[in-house]
């Protein structure tokens, strides 16, 4: 089945591979329809793209000592303990039955114990109210941070794959437009020398290329852009340019690195 016919199947299977769920046979099916489809190994790149940002939403943590102390409460109350205890009072209660005075005695001794044991038991169920007060207060702290982290991170509906012309993947290119962000990262070993610049262009279905951007050296680059300038644009491609490239109504002036068509992610 070519999975470029069902692009809602192949969103699912990308980002399942994205994520590392998909194994054994339909992981090297999938492989091998994305060796023959850029925008298989866009979407795949894209959705590998967006799990490594959420890894980073939440610090590890510890767990707290009030875990351990709340295991060590619930093991000593367990009923096994009471009937244990309770079984050689009850034989020793019923050796002196008759002694009236000390039976006396034993029910007032039991009665405070009684009462110690229930002022324990409020005491602890009061620490552990409070406990669980805490802990939702931490969750509801939590969860504010982590709608605002996920709030911030990029939404995109764009890509692109540009490659060179032996069809090897060079620039992966993303666009957020609720943020007017594009994202460029380097896939390939392609670096350009002191005296030039990677130049980004929109290759519209008329007219003259447009420049996007002028891409520095680092491995991820953003340019800021509006959805307007990608819309209905089906493709980009990178020139190599004099540093710091050239006038967008003057069009490519070096040689076309890489290329790509820019996809609509579902």
């Amino acid at each position: 089945m070519n999975l470029t016919d069902h692009p809602e199947l192949a969103d699912r299977l990308a980002a399942a591979y994205g994520l590392g769920t998909l194994r054994g046979g339909a992981r090297r099916r999938f492989e091998a329809q994305a060796r023959r489809s850029p925008a298989l190994r866009a979407a795949a790149l894209a959705w590998q793209e967006r799990f490594a940002a959420m890894t980073e939403l939440q610090p590890g943590e510890a767990p707290s000592p009030n875990v351990w102390k709340r295991i060590e409460i619930e093991l000593a109350n367990q009923p096994q303990t009471a009937v244990a205890t309770a079984q050689p009072l009850a034989r020793k209660a019923l050796r002196w039955w008759r002694g009236a005075a000390f039976a006396g005695g034993l029910a007032t001794a039991a009665a405070v114990g009684v009462v110690v044991y229930l002022a324990g038991e409020v005491d602890q169920r009061g620490s552990q109210l409070a406990q669980v007060d805490r802990n939702r207060e931490n969750l509801a702290r939590e969860n504010v941070q982590l709608a605002a982290q996920l709030q911030a991170q990029p939404a995109i509906q764009y890509v692109a794959v540009l490659s060179d012309e032996r069809a090897a993947p060079s620039l992966l290119v993303t666009f957020d437009p609720a943020h007017n962000t594009l994202t460029l990262k380097r896939v390939g070993a392609f670096q350009e020398g002191p005296e030039k610049s990677l130049q980004l262009w929109a290759l519209p279905p008329s007219g003259s290329p447009r420049s996007l951007g002028v891409l520095g050296a680092e491995p991820v680059i953003k340019l800021t852009a509006a959805e307007s300038q990608v819309r209905q644009v089906p493709a980009l491609a990178v020139s190599l340019e004099p540093k710091g490239g050239v006038p967008s109504e003057r069009g490519p002036t070096g040689p076309v690195l890489f290329k790509g068509a820019l996809l609509q992610t579902p």
